[in-house]
Order: structure tokens, then C-alpha cells, then sequence
């Protein structure tokens, strides 16, 4: 199961853009902006201890109130609060941040964008800090990885650890499908080769061909279904919180099964056309068969839409009110 791609995590984002910036708003109300200020050296002991309570924090660091950067880079990587040089004095007034930050008193959030530091989809947000005369004294910015505030926000951080071990017991699944349909076809061209010569008398119908041909569609419903898995769980990203992802899962596995039906039930037909009457009921039956789950099929998709169309319809709603 990959990460989240770029799309789900602003589709997601957007859901939840309310919380968000509650919550980083409340971080950056948190921090001790004068310290920060006034002593470079804080910066890396402030966002150890941000991490400590909010893990989606990644990069941290000062601009006077001329947009000059005051302090370096204090990033959080895999390896622990780490400082990046080379960033210091350089000129931000043109950042989106910065522009929000100066024409407001309050905390200002930007829309996601690509980090140039981290290479992330993020978010910047900058407090504005003044004196008692209203001097400006300087900004303080933070970095919000995007997709980990996301995943905390919706205690999604423990499955994401766990997704190696779901995406190794997928991709055995996979294997083992794959190996039975390709026994099944070794299977389905040793008996076409098997059949010749043919005997095309009438006393002898082709039920060989009949007996190849259901052995190359059940393994082609076995990829097909073995396909399926493999890049839902494995190669895509799969939203567990979205109704369609599941409703897509389960229409592409009912795919699988009603080509692999109609076509067994289409060749009993065949086989009752050339004299086999007793297969003739059991291909009405599977016939009926495939009508009743197409009608299922689409009675599901039509209500998981609507009902997906509701809760979008109500998140907005909550959105709207809670702004």
C-alpha cells in the first residue's frame, strides 16, 4: 500500500482544512516566539520538543520584518532535529507566507505547495510577533508536512507503519493466484494440442474445445481477480476513510466474477445448441445468475454515490458553519 498520492492528500485536505489550521494555529500560539527571536540556538530545542507532541512539524526558523531569514533551517528528519546550513539571510519577503504574515495580525496559513527544502507537499505558517509599541520584532515560521498531519489528524499513523507487513501478505496472495492461472493455461494448451486431429463429425461434437476454453477463462479470472489485489493493496494507494475506494474495490472484484460466469454460462448455451440438453437449464440458471448481480452491482454503486454525495455534502456544511 503506497503513500497517499498527491491528489488524495489535498482532495483530503480539503476536507479537513478547518482542523487543520485550528491545529497549527494552536501550535504556533504554543511556542515562546521571543526566544526564538532573540537566541538562534533556541530553534533547535523548540521544534525537538513540537515533535514531541506533533510529529507532522518539519522545518522551523525566523525572519525579521524585513523577510530576511534571522536563524538557519532547523529541519526534523529521519535522523532526528538536524540544522541546514546555509539559510540564513536569505531574503523571504516575496514568500506567500510572509505576504500573508505582514498584512495581518493573526496567524496566516498558506495553500500546499511543494517545499523546496523538504521536496514535500506542505504547508507554511507565520505568527507575526510586535513589541508594546507595535513595532514590528519579526516572524516566526513553521513547515507542516501535509500527508503526516493528515494521517494524525485521523489516528492513521499505526496503519501506515503497518502497510510493509499488508502489502508482503498481498503480494504472496498475488503470487499464488498468478501461479494457478498459469498452471491453468499450461493446462488449457496442452489439451488444445491434445485435440488433434480433430474429429469434426457429428458424432463426435468438440467438447475438448469446450473444456479449453473453460480453462483459459477461469484463469483469466483468476489474474484478472489476482490484478485487482495487486494494485489496489499494493501498487495504489487505497483511502480506507473514502466510501469510493472500497465501492471501487469491490466493483472491480464483482467484474472479475461476472465476465468468468457469463462466459461459462454462454458456452453451456454452445454445448446445449449441439445436442447437450441437460446443460441447458444450468445456463439459464447462471444467467440468471449474472443479471441478479449486475442489478446488485449497480443498486450498490448508485447508493455507496449517493451516500458519498451526503457525508461530502454535510462535511462542507460543517466547514461553512465552523468558519
Amino acid at each position: 500500500m503506497v503513500a497517499m498520492s498527491y491528489l488524495s492528500v489535498v482532495e483530503s485536505y480539503n476536507d479537513y482544512k478547518t482542523v487543520v489550521h485550528d491545529l497549527i494555529s494552536s501550535i504556533l500560539t504554543g511556542v515562546d516566539v521571543p526566544e526564538l527571536l532573540d537566541q538562534n540556538s533556541a530553534g533547535e530545542n523548540v521544534l525537538r520538543d513540537i515533535d514531541a507532541n506533533y510529529p507532522f512539524v518539519e522545518l522551523l526558523y525566523t525572519l525579521n520584518e524585513k523577510g530576511i531569514q534571522t536563524s538557519e533551517n532547523y529541519a526534523k528528519t529521519k535522523d532526528g532535529i538536524i540544522i541546514l546550513p546555509d539559510a540564513k539571510h536569505t531574503n523571504r519577503s516575496q514568500r506567500p507566507y510572509f505576504k500573508l504574515a505582514d498584512n495581518s495580525h493573526t496567524i496566516d496559513i498558506t495553500a500546499p505547495y511543494m517545499s523546496a527544502t523538504t521536496g514535500h507537499l506542505c504547508l507554511s505558517a507565520a505568527l507575526k510577533r510586535t513589541n508594546e509599541e507595535g513595532e514590528i520584532q519579526g516572524y516566526l515560521v513553521i513547515d507542516i508536512h501535509l500527508t503526516h498531519i493528515i494521517e494524525f489528524l485521523r489516528g492513521d499513523e499505526l496503519r501506515r507503519k503497518a502497510s510493509p507487513f499488508f502489502c508482503g501478505v498481498y503480494s504472496l496472495m498475488v503470487v499464488g493466484l498468478m501461479g494457478v492461472a498459469g498452471i491453468m493455461l499450461y493446462i488449457a494448451f496442452q489439451s488444445l494440442l491434445n485435440i488433434f486431429p480433430i474429429d469434426t463429425s457429428k458424432s463426435h461434437p468438440p467438447y475438448e474445445l469446450f473444456e479449453v476454453i473453460i480453462f483459459i477463462t477461469l484463469s483469466l479470472a483468476i489474474f484478472d481477480l489476482g490484478k485487482t489485489i495487486l494494485e489496489e493493496e499494493v501498487l495504489m494507494h487505497k483511502d480506507v476513510f473514502r466510501h469510493s475506494s472500497t465501492r471501487r474495490t469491490i466493483t472491480r472484484f464483482l467484474a472479475a466474477i461476472l465476465i468468468a460466469v457469463s462466459i461459462e454460462a454462454l458456452l453451456s448455451m454452445f454445448k446445449a445448441s449441439l445436442g447437450d440438453i441437460e446443460h441447458m437449464n444450468s445456463a439459464v440458471y447462471m444467467m440468471l445468475s449474472v443479471v441478479g448481480l449486475l442489478l446488485a452491482l449497480g443498486g450498490y454503486v448508485y447508493l455507496g454515490a449517493k451516500a458519498e454525495r451526503i457525508l461530502l455534502s454535510n462535511k462542507m456544511d460543517f466547514g461553512r458553519h465552523s468558519s
